[in-house]
């Protein structure tokens, strides 16, 4: 039986889709604080969770489409390596409006899971050393922990080093 249920107050489009896949996820919320700047530092420390666990979700404009990469949040990523995995020429971090229009989801609180359309997805490496990882369920103050394997057959992703 699935951890998630509909019915939540927390139901997003991220957990509606682990819910409808049968992917067994936790649930963590927490208090965002409209102070913070670094929103996947913010959930790390409030959660009491190890930040190379936590894993943020950015948008990224690759020549002409936009790709998402999945990195721990005490690291940035590689848009040099980025471009490279994805054959591309160059890769850039998309405006914050567009990565929020494109993906159906406020800035601070975009999920990988459930976005409007599924985009070419790299997840950071480390990733597959872990048991479980958390990424944004989809709002600020909402983290979704789930097996990085699981996450990565449901957005179609690999993984890559694209952490620094």
């Amino acid at each position: 039986e699935a951890i998630g249920f509909r019915d939540m107050a927390t139901g997003t489009p991220a957990t509606t889709l682990l819910t409808d896949a049968g992917i067994i996820y936790v649930e963590h919320e927490y208090q965002h604080e409209t102070s913070a700047t670094s929103f996947g530092l913010e959930a790390a420390e409030k959660l009491g969770i190890d930040p190379s666990q936590v894993f943020k979700t950015l948008v990224v404009a690759v020549d002409d489409y936009f790709a998402v990469a999945i990195v721990p949040v005490n690291q940035q990523v590689s848009l040099k390596a980025l471009s490279r995995i994805l054959g591309a020429k160059k890769a850039t971090m998309a405006d914050p409006e567009v990565a929020a229009r494109m993906t159906g989801y406020v800035v601070g609180g975009i999920s990988p899971l459930g976005q409007k359309k599924l985009l070419p997805t790299v997840i950071a490496e480390s990733a597959q050393l872990l048991g479980t990882v958390l990424v944004s369920g989809g709002k600020r103050g909402f983290d979704i922990e789930l097996s990085p394997i699981d996450l990565a057959e449901l957005l179609q992703a690999k993984f890559a080093d694209i952490a620094i």
